[in-house]
């Protein structure tokens, strides 16, 4: 018959050693019978289980049932059984007997003579779970910022949802700039009690990092921005409402022009080859002067401006591709930021990683990047 715990009437020292003879019998006799693993996890189970174990039961009907006086003496019993109980189940588990599974019997051949199991070879490479690869555009910015961070650049992030003040204000956009408009930026919804400088917006480029990081470093000033950024277009083959920028910044006593270019064309030989050439025309920026838009000799045609006997689209048989668009800080910008533009001078540059992404690639909609079709995505796996 199964042990069952009793109650006791007695808690004297007498009472608890015929309790705990008891108790040490009906251990033994019942780990003796125990011969394979179901028999040895039964055994467990009753003996320590947390809900129903007999270990449970006599810390509730001995250790917690026993007078104020009586709890040291019986706390100090339950203990030394609890020892001896789990040590019994552990050592009883050395004896068990393992069954292995049965083999799965194939077409064709018969299971007269029983198959031992295979040896585990602990040299062989563990099952791994097969991981997707890098989306396409994603991996052109990566590559972008290993090019700068090569150079000695270092990385920086800012925050998406960005205020008016570091999106506009501080990168000398003045008050009546139409990029301020809401037909190019995305506001967040109820600004309009805030003061202009503090309503929050999707921000619109990746510059609001420039002045975040000038704001806590002293120059030299180094840096790449990779990140998100989010306009009010329409979606179609080349503009999306989201989209990605890798921009950079270099500040520090005498850089000039000829150092933007230098770097500049450094990097894209390194993106798309050492015979590629640049190409700089002076452009607008609010918060660069001079300002300029770079363009690099067609990756595509080598710079003929055809492909074969057909014209070359990506360049529109110009032999030119514009790439990026750069200038010298403004020192205007300098002003928030608390820098003397008479003692440091800087270059900025921005450009579009999925626009890279898409001549890249030779892809002819920018929509196909984010509809997340698998079966466009993995040809670039």
């Amino acid at each position: 018959m199964a042990y069952t715990v009793p109650k006791l009437k007695s808690f004297s020292a007498a009472t608890l050693d015929k309790a705990a003879e008891k108790l040490q019998a009906a251990l033994k006799q019942e780990s003796a019978a125990v011969k394979t693993e179901a028999d040895w996890k039964s055994f467990r189970d009753r003996w320590i289980g947390r809900k129903n174990g007999v270990l449970t039961e006599i810390n509730e009907l001995w250790l917690k049932a026993a007078p104020k006086d009586a709890k040291r003496e019986v706390g100090q019993r339950v203990n030394e059984l609890k020892t001896s109980v789990t040590a019994t189940v552990e050592k009883s588990r050395t004896g068990v007997t393992i069954v292995p599974a049965p083999a799965v019997a194939k077409v064709g051949v018969t299971m007269s003579t029983p198959v031992e199991p295979a040896a585990l070879d602990i040299t062989l490479p563990g099952i791994r779970r097969p991981l997707g690869s890098e989306h396409p555009v994603i991996r052109t910015m990566h590559e972008i910022v290993s090019v700068f961070r090569n150079l000695g650049y270092s990385v920086e992030e800012g925050p998406v949802i960005e205020t008016d003040y570091y999106n506009f204000e501080a990168l000398n956009f003045p008050p009546n700039h139409p990029a301020r408009d809401t037909q190019d930026t995305l506001f967040i919804a109820r600004q309009e009690s805030k003061p202009q400088r503090e309503r929050l917006l999707l921000r619109t480029h990746t510059s609001p990092v420039q002045i975040r990081t000038m704001e806590k470093m002293k120059p030299p000033v180094r840096i790449v921005i990779p990140g998100k950024v989010h306009r009010n277009d329409p979606p179609d083959a080349s503009h999306s409402p989201m989209f990605h920028q890798v921009e950079g910044l270099a500040v520090d006593a005498n850089i000039t022009f000829c150092d933007l270019k230098g770097t500049l064309d450094h990097a894209m030989k390194a993106l798309f080859g050492s015979s590629v050439k640049t190409s700089f025309r002076p452009s607008f920026f609010p918060f660069t002067e001079p300002s300029a838009e770079m363009m690099v000799s067609c990756f595509i045609c080598g710079g003929s401006g055809k492909r074969g006997s057909e014209p070359c689209r990506p360049c529109k048989q110009t032999g030119w591709i514009e790439i990026l668009g750069c200038g010298m800080v403004d020192p205007n910008v300098y002003g928030f930021v608390d820098y003397d533009p008479k003692k440091v001078s800087g270059f900025a540059f921005g450009m579009g990683a999925d626009r890279i992404a898409i001549l890249k690639y030779g892809v002819d909609d920018i929509q196909l990047f984010f509809n997340g079709d698998v079966r466009f995505l993995e040809q670039f796996g």
